[in-house]
């Protein structure tokens, strides 16, 4: 098996002999990773940071091109605590509440007191709900992953 990763960041530490690392955006591929076909493509939490539905539409496209296979992975807007913010609604609140929690909230990983800062981060997670990733991934079955009973996140795959 051989594992190809795409991220903004650099790897920070070796990477092993089964995997290779690019840096980039998903949302507008390499040449290098553009050019090649994969067997599956992975994104983990992925899409809901990219930036607007532009953008998302963008990241889908990505993954259309690069394989025939999908598992794209997304927390769900409806389920009760925002899971990057471990706040009670908090997708639901406007910016400006937004900003406070994050200035406020004592889980989060990594809290500032700084207001663009928090700003910024409210700005970077935009949950998305079954009609939207449907959209995005057309031909593939949206499945529910539960906790409790209720939907926490929602996986577009497709298989071939």
């Amino acid at each position: 098996a051989h594992v190809h990763v795409v991220n903004f960041e650099r790897a920070d530490g070796p990477v092993p002999e089964w995997a290779e690392f690019d840096t980039g955006d998903a949302c507008d591929l390499p040449p290098a990773v553009r050019s090649r076909r994969y067997d599956l493509v992975f994104s983990n939490s992925v899409i809901e940071h990219v930036g607007g539905y532009a953008q998302r539409r963008r990241f889908a496209e990505s993954v259309h091109t690069a394989a025939d296979r999908h598992w794209v992975q997304t927390p769900y807007r409806y389920f009760p605590v925002e899971p990057h913010f471990l706040f009670p609604g908090f997708q639901f609140l406007p910016l400006p509440a937004r900003a406070s929690v994050i200035q406020r909230w004592p889980l989060l990983h990594t809290p500032t007191d700084d207001r663009a800062k928090a700003l910024r981060k409210a700005l970077n997670v935009e949950l998305l709900g079954r009609t939207e990733l449907q959209a995005l991934f057309p031909e593939s079955a949206i499945v529910a992953e539960k906790m409790m009973g209720l939907v926490k996140s929602l996986v577009a795959v497709k298989t071939a």
